[in-house]
């Protein structure tokens, strides 16, 4: 705990920043910890007019400087707060309904975040991390304005989400340019996406893993899409 009775970051908690995030988390079961704020007046009257739907959580207003050296920093709404982290396993992951997410290796956290908001918005089974980053850093928790408590986000590893693939029985599609356009012929409702990083693509080992690929279509010059884009793109194209 930190001074006042505030929440610490632990591995175990997610640190929910603004209103937009926690009235998602909210709204998809999250039991706050705590709740801190600088102007408890300001952020009712936010939730009032941003979540009528929901009760404004219980507010621990604090100082200023108790503010930054619980917070650090401005936040465009003054709120800050934690909840328990869901725990899910690969296997229920991939058992819920709907399209699936594979990123691999992904390296901007703003990006994964954008990522998990769009799977979110789309009711996907879930979204699947490997390699580095870690998809409940504060930065994307704060980037999918707090939609990780909507569906599973794990980190697994490759082996492991392609093991998991296979035995949930969902076809495996590599989004790259070698493929036909997902637009013409859309994966399957189960289907599993799998996006690698904007510069280096998808492994050698996830492509030829893959069930088949799929591209985008993009005017001529234009390299890549931002990863997120690419993700609503594929999320979309599969029939709901």
């Amino acid at each position: 705990m930190l001074e006042g009775g505030a929440v610490a970051d632990t591995d175990g908690l997610v640190r929910l920043e603004g209103v937009h995030a926690v009235k998602h988390a909210l709204r998809f079961g999250a039991r706050l910890q705590d709740a801190t704020t600088t102007d408890a007046a300001a952020v009712r009257q936010l939730f009032a007019e941003l979540a009528p739907d929901l009760p404004p959580p219980g507010l621990r207003e604090v100082d200023e400087e108790t503010w930054r050296r619980l917070v650090g920093r401005t936040l465009p709404s003054p709120l800050v707060a934690w909840c328990e982290r869901p725990r899910w396993t690969l296997a229920d992951a991939l058992d819920r309904p709907g399209p699936a997410v594979l990123l691999e290796d992904p390296t901007h956290l703003g990006n994964l975040g954008a990522v998990v908001r769009v799977a979110a918005a789309r009711d996907a089974a879930c979204v699947l991390t490997t390699g580095r980053s870690d998809p409940w850093h504060p930065t994307c928790v704060r980037a999918a304005a707090g939609l990780h408590l909507a569906l599973p986000v794990l980190h697994v590893g490759l082996d492991d989400a392609l093991a998991a693939t296979r035995a949930a029985g969902r076809p495996l599609v590599a989004l790259d340019d070698t493929g036909a356009s997902l637009l013409a012929d859309p994966p399957a409702p189960d289907a599993v996406l799998a996006l690698g990083t904007e510069r280096r693509g998808l492994s050698p080992a996830l492509r030829s893993a893959a069930d088949r690929h799929a591209g985008i279509p993009m005017r001529a010059a234009v390299s890549s899409l931002n990863l997120a884009t690419a993700a609503a793109v594929a999320l979309y194209a599969v029939p709901a």
